[in-house]
């Protein structure tokens, strides 16, 4: 069925004015001559590089705009110059079959569900719809194997998987389905000759293993056993590189690893030791299809910018190289510690841990505490100006890898899901008391923070230990679960009830979210210094939430102080809330704007726990240009 012209209209050339392009970044000039900015999201190029589409963010909001952009056919005696043939509006996910059909999924409060086509033919273009999601938990995006040659529709919700497949080198493109969706079953595809190699939990324990399937009878029956990690690995990612399948994993130590599986003899799979101070990989994406045996990808942690390395398959040679002439052991020597925390049940909670003072004089040091715990999600270990900052200027930085993410694999999700919540607040204060007892800081010099759904544990925390810590910075903070759970009209709540529960339908999910809430758990005590940063047009943590938070705390603190007289001899702490007007869940757009946010959260954590601020580093002249 073709859909309403109107969903996307022919944009005229003059509509982009590519001149105004820096980088990624630069400005649009619409039809009425207004100038709005934007940055580059996503590119990607036709198979002939005749036409090219780019996703562009506009200031100020999560919506994407496609833009597409004919380049031309290269081997053509009367090149013309690019121009825009066509946009499509709201656009998530996008990827060629062919030099004239582009597939595109599109959001509608942000949930996306549907698949469309858009054809690009020598009369027009004309827009198809491929595929809708009725169910509201599922999320659907499209992907493009590695060699181009199959485009996959991938649906996937907390708790299920549902791939189906397109196979660009036919000329209909029609979709077909690998494995019906199930609960709990997990995978993701990638294409191999005339295989698949899938990514999948129905392994042992329900954790990820690799097995093969032939590309015509993809169904779970046909699923056959390639490779199983041992005992304690946790599989994070997995890409097919040539004739050999590639995967990012976690040790029970904590370290990062690559695993090496040569498809054409998977029983030689090898193992790569990556550098001791990588926490953070991130693959190199090849614009066209590459099926040279080298593996690209870049390495970081939270205090090492982003480092290019290529692994060599054949041999399993790893080179790296940062193009200046530099490496990460000359921007200082911040080798993590990985620690193990012990839960009252027995779990041992990691914990990484850098510092750049010896360990004896750590006693004295301040702290700043990571934490996230949800979605099965992994604490985010990328690069962080700020976070290298403090390092240099004395903190320790520690990041708790609490039950709700998957650092040790899908189970340490399971765990602290739905009415297993409270473990991951437990979880962190075994991390603080931990840490403390092996004479990292104390309490008088610890600060929390977190963002977004890791506002839920530390916000516990405030309330059930508020003397383990002196400050929280908190970012686009999910603090009131129960009264989010119960509002089905917000655009999250159905999809979010696999990972909280629902509050309104079952009374054992209400009893477990009411046990931990931040919100509903706010009681008069002497509360940590809390910095609150909100951003006024988030569409996944609702301001009002925020706004109510700040108010009942603030009360429960003046109720605590005139209650208990004696009391104002102890420090009062302070509660700060910074709305961002504008900004949306992932913060101001305005580069000045982001480094007003982030003074403002270091000015905080200095001010608390009562540093003195570092030395203003000196302003280097701009060249004359």
């Amino acid at each position: 069925m073709e859909m309403d012209q109107r969903q996307g209209q022919p944009m005229p050339e003059q509509v982009l004015n590519f001149r105004h392009v820096s980088g990624r970044e630069g400005s649009a000039v619409l039809n009425n001559g207004e100038r709005i900015q934007w940055t580059v999201q996503r590119i990607r190029l036709s198979p002939q590089e005749e036409h090219l589409a780019a996703t562009l963010k506009a200031t100020h909001t999560e919506e994407l705009r496609c833009v597409v952009v004919r380049l031309g056919r290269r081997n053509s005696p009367h090149l013309d110059p690019p121009h825009v043939v066509f946009t499509l509006d709201k656009v998530f996910s996008f990827e060629w079959a062919t030099d004239e059909v582009l597939f595109y999924t599109t959001v509608e409060g942000l949930r996306c569900s549907r698949v469309s086509r858009l054809d690009l033919t020598a009369s027009g273009c004309r827009m198809t719809s491929v595929y809708e999601e009725s169910h509201p938990d599922v999320f659907v995006e499209v992907a493009l194997s590695r060699d181009r040659r199959i485009l996959s529709i991938n649906c996937s919700s907390r708790t299920s998987s549902e791939v189906l497949l397109i196979d660009t080198t036919t000329s209909h493109l029609e979709p077909s389905l690998v494995q019906p969706r199930q609960l709990d079953l997990l995978y993701h595809v990638e294409h191999w000759r005339k295989g698949l190699i899938i990514l999948t939990n129905a392994g042992p324990g329900q954790e990820y293993q690799v097995v093969q399937a032939p590309l015509s009878e993809p169904h779970m029956v046909s699923w056959g056993p390639l490779f199983a990690p041992g005992p304690g690995t946790a599989i994070k990612d997995m890409d097919v590189v040539g004739d050999h399948c590639v995967l990012v994993a976690r040790t029970p130590a904590g370290e990062l690893i690559l695993v090496v599986v040569p498809l054409t003899r998977p029983k030689e799979a090898y193992t790569v030791q990556l550098p001791s101070w990588a926490c953070a990989v991130q693959t190199k994406k090849p614009a066209v299809a590459d099926q040279r045996s080298v593996f690209e990808f870049f390495i970081s942690s939270p205090v090492h910018p982003p480092v290019p390395y290529c692994l060599y398959l054949e041999d399993g040679l790893l080179s790296s190289g940062t193009g200046d002439g530099t490496s990460p052991e000359s921007q200082g020597n911040y080798t993590p510690a990985h620690l193990e925390a012990s839960h009252q049940d027995g779990t041992l909670v990691p914990i990484t841990l850098f510092h750049s003072r010896p360990v004896e004089r750590l006693r004295q040091t301040p702290l700043l505490v990571h934490v996230y715990g949800a979605y099965g999600r992994d604490l985010n270990m990328e690069f962080s100006p700020e976070k290298r900052l403090l390092l240099e200027q004395g903190w320790s930085l520690a990041y708790c890898h609490i039950r709700g993410g998957s650092e040790r694999g899908l189970s340490w999700q399971r765990q602290a899901r739905v009415e297993g919540k409270p473990r991951g607040v437990e979880d962190l204060r075994a991390c603080l008391h931990h840490l403390f007892s092996s004479g990292v800081s104390s309490p008088s010099r610890a600060a929390l923070t977190a963002c977004s759904a890791g506002a839920v544990p530390v916000g516990a925390l405030c309330n059930r230990h508020p003397h383990m810590m002196r400050a929280v910075a908190l970012r686009a903070p999910f603090l009131d679960v129960l009264g989010t759970m119960e509002d089905p009209t917000l655009p999250l709540t159905l999809e979010d009830r696999e990972e909280w529960g629902d509050p309104v339908g079952n009374a054992r999910h209400r009893l477990a979210i009411s046990s931990y809430c931040p919100l509903q758990n706010i009681t008069p005590q002497c509360y940590p210094s809390i910095l609150l940063t909100a951003y006024g047009d988030d569409p996944r943590v609702p301001l009002a939430g925020v706004l109510r938070y700040t108010e009942l705390l603030k009360k429960a603190l003046r109720t605590h102080f005139s209650m208990n007289p004696e009391s104002e001899s102890e420090p009062a702490p302070n509660v700060v809330l910074n709305v961002q007007p504008g900004a949306n869940h992932h913060g101001p757009d305005d580069f000045e704007l982001m480094l007003e946010e982030e003074a403002l959260t270091l000015a905080f954590l200095y001010t608390e726990l009562g540093l003195d601020p570092p030395p203003a580093p000196r302003r280097r002249k701009r060249p004359h240009t």
